[in-house]
């Protein structure tokens, strides 16, 4: 028994490491291969979606802005006709019509007068502090900018202001113009890449500072210095080449693909967090994991029942006669002898008796062995029902059946013996199967204190012979 089961523990063990491993395996497999596709595939094809919608959504008011910039009918307004300001009112009206942007503008640096396609708005001047961004814009070099603001004039939101510089042949400041673009709708497609694609999307000026991130407070404006993680790898970013970078924080690895968008002079930084792309392949191991655990669980039930079940039928193989399902000789000696141990401590009588079927290898020559199977089988069960459950009644071998009788002396015995003589010899199934009577030849015997189980057995066996010998269908004693 403890052999068989150190059989399930070692299968059970090899079904685990099996189970355990190859959920291992399929898990870093899919696992690289889903770090792999994150690095390859959906980075690169991501940053080229995100650039798509740039162009349709910020880069087509970048040329929008542009090409005022450098319409010769403004420049000739600016010069000649600016007392006529619904000329000008009109053409920003065209432009916000046509392309379906937000405001339209332009500040003449000759009357310092700001227009929109609304008209003449105010005067910029340098002690108003809404007009800052005006001066500071036509200071710098770039001939544009793009800036986040707010112009109570225009809207009570954040607009993104594209301005271009207008300027002469001679690159003269003429002024300033531009269009303006709500920002909410910039944010909501930041928020849908972080959203659908798991992604954070920030746009970059050349020098770090962040013109737009997903969840950016857009009243406090950060440069990615700020940003610990980005310290080592702030150069690569501001690069004006495509490229992949990878940091580690917290025990997150996170993987950046950056690249420079020349329309706008701005740099589009994409990131993805590693552990996002990857949970559900560690959610699939779990699952995978859990399922391989039960199903080695159930297995091992399986096979430890099956055990269970072969060695109760090898239990009873080894302690019963498979055919008349009667204690076979092994088991009649082991308890033969617990009974022998039992009647030295309490001095009580103890049988036996050893029974011969006359005559019976004439039954198997004349009606074959399976008819004298069959008288086998209804003789035993004559002999179970007429005995005690605390007598032991087995199949001794071939035709041959012993009895012990615990607390029983050899009178008793004899009467026992005797009794089921008759009934055996009297059985109307016994006569149906061979169509004639079936008698028995018996020895009875009782134990003595200076008995073996050897020599008890011998005794009872000897008196069966005697009555073999006194002309069959007999019971003899020994005493």
């Amino acid at each position: 028994m403890t052999s068989n089961y150190r059989v399930v523990i070692l299968i059970t063990f090899f079904l685990l490491v099996l189970s355990i491993g190859s959920s291992v395996s399929y898990y870093l497999i899919s696992l690289n291969s889903t770090e792999k596709q994150l690095k390859t595939q959906s980075l690169p094809l991501s940053l080229d979606n995100i650039y798509t919608d740039i162009q349709k959504h910020i880069i087509e008011p970048y040329l929008v802005s542009s090409m005022m910039a450098n319409d010769t009918f403004m420049h000739d307004w600016i010069k000649n006709e600016e007392d006529n300001s619904q000329k000008i009112q009109k053409y920003l009206e065209s432009i916000k019509t046509k392309y379906g942007m937000l405001v339209t503008f332009l500040v003449s640096q000759k009357s310092q007068n700001y227009y929109t396609q609304d008209g003449l708005i105010e005067k910029v001047l340098r002690t108003n502090p809404t007009n800052a961004w005006y001066f500071k814009f036509k200071d710098i070099q770039a001939k544009h900018e793009i800036n986040l603001d707010l112009n109570e004039n225009i809207t009570d939101s954040i607009i993104m202001f594209i301005n271009f510089k207008i300027l002469d042949v001679n690159s003269n400041f003429l002024g300033a113009t531009g269009v303006g673009i709500k920002i909410e709708y910039i944010h909501e497609m930041l928020k849908m890449f972080k959203k659908k694609y798991k992604l954070k999307v920030m746009f970059l000026d050349k020098d770090g500072n962040v013109i737009l991130s997903e969840g950016q407070d857009y009243n406090s404006i950060e440069n990615i210095s700020s940003i610990k993680e980005y310290e080592e790898i702030k150069k690569q970013i501001l690069s004006q080449t495509t490229s992949q970078l990878e940091y580690v924080s917290q025990g997150s690895t996170y993987i950046l693909n950056t690249k420079y968008i020349k329309e706008l002079d701005i740099h589009l930084l994409v990131e993805a967090r590693v552990d996002d792309f990857t949970q559900s392949t560690r959610n699939n191991f779990y699952i995978n994991l859990a399922i391989s655990l039960i199903l080695t669980l159930i297995i091992a039930t399986i096979i430890t029942n099956i055990i269970k079940k072969h060695n109760k039928n090898l239990e009873k193989i080894a302690e019963f006669d498979t055919l008349t399902n009667m204690p076979n000789r092994h088991n009649f000696t082991t308890t033969l002898n617990r009974y022998i141990s039992i009647t030295n401590r309490s001095r009580d009588p103890l049988s036996l008796l050893f029974i011969d079927i006359d005559d019976f290898k004439n039954v198997n020559d004349r009606y074959g062995h399976n008819v004298g199977d069959k008288v086998l089988v209804a003789f035993a069960d004559i002999l179970k029902a007429h005995t005690r459950d605390e007598d032991i009644c087995a199949r001794w071998g071939g035709e041959e059946f012993v009895i012990g009788f615990l607390n029983t002396d050899l009178t008793a015995a004899a009467a026992i013996a005797d009794k089921l003589r008759l009934l055996l010899q009297n059985s109307e199934k016994l006569q149906k199967l061979l169509g004639k009577e079936v008698t028995i030849s018996a020895g009875v015997t009782s134990y003595v204190n200076t008995d073996t189980l050897d020599s008890l057995i011998l005794r009872a066996d000897n008196a069966m012979y005697k009555a073999k010998n006194n002309g069959k269908n007999c019971i003899k004693l020994d005493k």
